[in-house]
Order: structure tokens, then C-alpha cells, then sequence
């Protein structure tokens, strides 16, 4: 079993030009069977520490910082911090990688990422997890990300920033002090003799400009609406076209999405299996448009 991931980047290209991502890798470097795992909006890859340490014995763990977080580059034009971007630079990672097929788990934004990566032809996506999200996106979860994303915090100490990040995260469920502490180093950077968030605060500019039809527009709209949206929309095309298996699982404590908001997520059209919420009835999938 891994101690302790290993450090690469892969330079990907993007709308001005070329840029640096992290991914922090665990396990055999040589093994076949590969599992990415993508983190949430303002977190970084080693959020998923205990769950590739876990795993590093059976796969090849990678887990990517999304460019402007952790160890990646930021971008001089904060317009590129958008869901298209992310996902052209996974592709270009999951190309480094040479795996025909992987496994992937996403949080969050990293759960979005991979709903429209498994949905293009040819994805290489075999199964998919997703955690706190789904095409249909609560936009009062986020107005509540809105208020503290991007704002200039610095703290004198770790257990400062603990504190801090602890009251914000309380949705992730009870932590033990150590177990706070392991989880809050990874999302610091020094700062003189302090210590500030590890992400460009300029992630936060295209997110805040999101309205609530831009965040669930109707469903006509999806299609077009992806190419260019901060996050992606209510998606059903894409979310139909996905033909692996997804499992979709979410706390009761998490916000991103209402009990409401989760029963009306959809299954895939012609899935390997199903999208059901563990907690959820299984749902029907949308009316058909009348022309």
C-alpha cells in the first residue's frame, strides 16, 4: 500500500495558451486498472488521500488539482475557469495516463466534469461515482458557496485555518481534531508567517456571474447552454447520452442537492445501470417534448 502519493503535472492547452495541471498519483504506475478522482469547486486532490490510500493496492489512484487549485497553475484570464476547460484538460490527462478505460469518482464540480466526459462518444469512462451533485444543480447551495469563495483570508496559524475551514465544511459529517488538521493542511499555502487558501480567488468571478436559469436552464437549452456556461447546466442531453454504469450518492448533510432536487435526477437512457440515489426512489425519466 502507498505512504505517499507522487507528484506529476501534464501541460495541457487552453484559450491562452498552454498551462500546467497537478495530479497527485498513488499506487502502481504500471497498473491497468486506473481510478481518477476529481475534487469539488474551491478544494484540490488530496482531499481523497484515505480513499486512494485504500485503494492504491488494487488501482493506480490519480488524483488530479483542477488548473488554478493546489499545485496547478492559475490562469492570467479567470474566464477559463469554466467546466468545458476542466474537461478538455482532463482529456488531455486521461491521454498522459494511456488507459483505455478508467474508473472515476467526483465530488461536487469533479462529479460534473466526469457526467460530461462519460457523455461524449468514445469516453473512456467505464464506471462513474458522483457525490453531492447531479444535472440538475440547487442554486441556493450556490449563492452559499458564492458567499465565501475567492474572499482574501489569511489566518497566523494552522489550527486558525482549521477552525475556519471546519465551520464552512461542517456538510462533510464529524472529523476527529487530527483528523481536521490532515484534512485542512492540503488546502493552505504559506503566506510570510501565515497562511493563506491554496486557490486563485479569482475562480470565484465566473461562478458568482451564474443566475438561476443559467444554472438549470430549460431542457432545449442544455445542449447549447454547455458550451459556454461557469457550470453546467441541467443537462439532460448529456446526462442521457452517459451509457455506463453511475452511482450517485449524496450526505443528508450536504446541500448541493435538496431530497427534492435529487428525486427529480434522471436515469441514463441506455445505461449499463442505473442512477439511483440510495436514498432515493428510483425516478422517472423526463416527459418527452412535443413538437
Amino acid at each position: 500500500m502507498t505512504a505517499e502519493p507522487r507528484l506529476n503535472h501534464v501541460q495541457c492547452l487552453g484559450a491562452r495558451g498552454l498551462r500546467r495541471m497537478a495530479y497527485w498519483e498513488w499506487g502502481d504506475a504500471a497498473n491497468p486498472r486506473v481510478l481518477v478522482c476529481v475534487h469539488g469547486l474551491a478544494r484540490q486532490g488530496r482531499d481523497f488521500d484515505t480513499l486512494a490510500r485504500a485503494l492504491s493496492d488494487a488501482y493506480r489512484v490519480v488524483c488530479p488539482d483542477v488548473v488554478g487549485r493546489g499545485q496547478s497553475d492559475w490562469l492570467t484570464d479567470p474566464s477559463g475557469y469554466q467546466i468545458p476547460a476542466y474537461v478538455a484538460d482532463m482529456v488531455t490527462l486521461l491521454a498522459r495516463l494511456n488507459a483505455p478505460t478508467v474508473h472515476w469518482v467526483g465530488t461536487s464540480m469533479g462529479g460534473l466534469i466526469g457526467l460530461f466526459l462519460a457523455s461524449l462518444p468514445q469516453s473512456p469512462i467505464g464506471k462513474l461515482v458522483i457525490n453531492d451533485v447531479g444535472p440538475v444543480v440547487q442554486f441556493e447551495a450556490l449563492v452559499r458557496i458564492g458567499n465565501y469563495l475567492g474572499q482574501p483570508l489569511r489566518w497566523n496559524t494552522l489550527d486558525e485555518a482549521t477552525d475556519y475551514l471546519q465551520t464552512i465544511s461542517t456538510s462533510f459529517g464529524p472529523h476527529t481534531r487530527a483528523q481536521w488538521l490532515a484534512f485542512s493542511r492540503p488546502m493552505l499555502k504559506a503566506d510570510g508567517d501565515g497562511f493563506k487558501l491554496h486557490y486563485d480567488p479569482a475562480i470565484a468571478q465566473p461562478f458568482k456571474a451564474i443566475t438561476p436559469s443559467a444554472a438549470n436552464p430549460p431542457v432545449e437549452k442544455a445542449v447549447t447552454m454547455s458550451a459556454r456556461a461557469s457550470t453546467p447546466p441541467n443537462n439532460w442531453s448529456a446526462k442521457t447520452a452517459i451509457k455506463v454504469f453511475v452511482f450517485m450518492f449524496t450526505s443528508r448533510l450536504r446541500t448541493g442537492l435538496s431530497r427534492n432536487n435529487r428525486s427529480n435526477q434522471t436515469r441514463p437512457a441506455r445505461p449499463s445501470g442505473n442512477l439511483v440515489p440510495p436514498d432515493v426512489e428510483p425516478v422517472k425519466t423526463p416527459p418527452k417534448r412535443k413538437d
